[in-house]
């Protein structure tokens, strides 16, 4: 097991890229096998690595580091900003715990999903080790986040149920349609990972134990981004038309579903703080808003015009979907 980490400035790790084509076998067996051994060399426990206990980890739900700042769409409403400072710091407590119910929701649909495409690769495939590398990881990661809100004493309630229902199909997709499924693996990884990117390099206090299962998350989440983007490299070119076309029409929908419930805050802390709509406009229609999503994106999108995704025929659904940019 790696030591714990001592200080809070960890170096974030930065994805694994490779030069791969879709027929160069040898490059990509070069690339997950750095991958796998990065796994054995440089990873976290739950509770090993993060000093749960230590005084200043405790959770004060009136914490002022709570408070959302000017960059988020809600906290630089005057809505927000009029609230009084107890009320600020809860909303902000309830919405990254709200974010890491659904993250935790998210990866135990990716676990299950990275099961599904493992069990029916061959002997001697790289790829069932780092299947199960990013399993046991995205564990500690779930476990992380459970044990944040269950230290926050905040009732949150995750992901809407006809989401979690639509999961099971997702879970399928692993193992019958895994170029889709990583599709939604990014969908899901690559907003958050952009956030918390930000957010560590945007130089605001943030509380310690945020701090340090942020710099956790974005550390091992970059294999595992790596691993889906060159997955889906080396796959789609191979696709037969009509799966390339079913992965073009399914891509936008997924990656606008995936970004709307990373991105915006939960209905129940509208409901439980009284959020005007007018404020919810206000702060996730604006322009400032849509520009930030389709940045939290720009990895993503990118990839699918390379892949050839991005079609005449699909990209009036990404404009639909608001995720669309040019560039």
């Amino acid at each position: 097991m790696t030591p714990p980490t001592t200080t809070n400035a960890t170096v974030i790790g930065d994805e694994e890229r490779a030069d791969l084509s879709p027929a160069d076998v040898d490059a990509w067996r070069e690339l997950v096998g750095r991958l796998n051994r990065q796994s054995v060399d440089k990873h976290f426990d739950a509770y090993a690595d993060v000093a749960w206990d230590d005084p200043e980890m405790r959770i004060d739900p009136h914490d002022p580091r709570w408070e959302l700042s000017d960059d988020d769409p809600l906290g630089r409403t005057e809505w927000y900003r009029s609230q009084p400072q107890e009320v600020r710091a809860e909303i902000g407590l309830m919405g990254i715990a709200s974010n890491m119910k659904v993250g935790l929701q998210f990866e135990s649909i990716l676990q299950r999903g990275l099961l599904e495409y493992a069990a029916k690769l061959p002997n001697g495939s790289p790829e069932f080790r780092y299947a199960y590398h990013e399993v046991i990881e995205e564990g500690h990661h779930s476990m992380m986040f459970q044990e944040f809100v269950n230290r926050s004493q905040m009732t949150i309630p995750g992901m809407p149920k006809i989401v979690s229902i639509g999961a099971r199909r997702v879970v399928l997709m692993g193992r019958r349609f895994p170029e889709m499924f990583f599709v939604f693996v990014l969908g899901g990884e690559d907003p958050i990972d952009y956030v918390q990117r930000e957010t560590l390099r945007s130089g605001h206090e943030l509380h310690p134990l945020l701090e340090r299962i942020m710099r956790i998350h974005v550390t091992e989440e970059a294999r595992h981004l790596s691993f889906a983007r060159h997955y889906l490299k080396r796959r789609v070119p191979k696709l037969n038309p009509f799966k390339r076309l079913a992965v073009s029409i399914q891509a936008p929908f997924t990656l606008g579903t995936m970004a709307g419930l990373m991105l915006q805050p939960p209905t129940h802390l509208i409901k439980r703080y009284g959020i005007p709509t007018s404020v919810v406009r206000e702060a996730y229609k604006s322009p400032e808003a849509k520009a930030a999503a389709n940045r939290s994106l720009t990895k993503v999108r990118k990839l699918c015009v390379e892949l050839g995704l991005v079609t005449w025929f699909s990209r009036p659904i990404w404009k639909a979907m608001g995720i669309w940019a040019e560039g």
